[in-house]
């Protein structure tokens, strides 16, 4: 189940662990609508929810999918361990490494450290 969560005054959509996966441009768009209809500004994604293009950047699958995040001004917040994927590939690691710098797209161990970089972003 998809839930609402308000963190330090950001609303957050919390994607559930189980659910079909995650792997295209039409998936991405469907998160998108439901942050919005929600109201949310981030959409947190536990990585058991992307296909395994999204983590092989040369099937641009990972872009696709963030250009709509970013194209609606929608942050994105992938949730869980990678390091198996990042330890592959140097391009994965340097591409994580440069959207942890930003302010749309991250790549985080947990939902703790989500918060942790949510702190003063809020509404308030």
């Amino acid at each position: 189940m998809t839930t609402l969560q308000t963190i330090h005054d950001v609303p957050v959509l919390m994607c559930d662990p189980e659910g079909d996966a995650i792997g295209s441009e039409g998936d991405a768009l469907d998160l998108v609508g439901n942050a919005g209809y929600l109201g949310a500004q981030w959409v947190a994604i536990p990585v058991g929810r992307f296909d395994e293009a999204f983590f092989e950047l040369r099937t641009r699958v990972a872009g696709d999918i963030i250009q709509k995040f970013v194209n609606y001004r929608v942050g994105i917040a992938v949730i869980g361990d990678i390091s198996h994927h990042t330890a592959a590939s140097s391009a994965l690691r340097d591409f994580v490494r440069e959207c942890n710098r930003g302010r749309q797209t991250w790549f985080l161990a947990d939902v703790e450290e989500l918060r942790e970089r949510l702190k003063g972003q809020g509404l308030s």
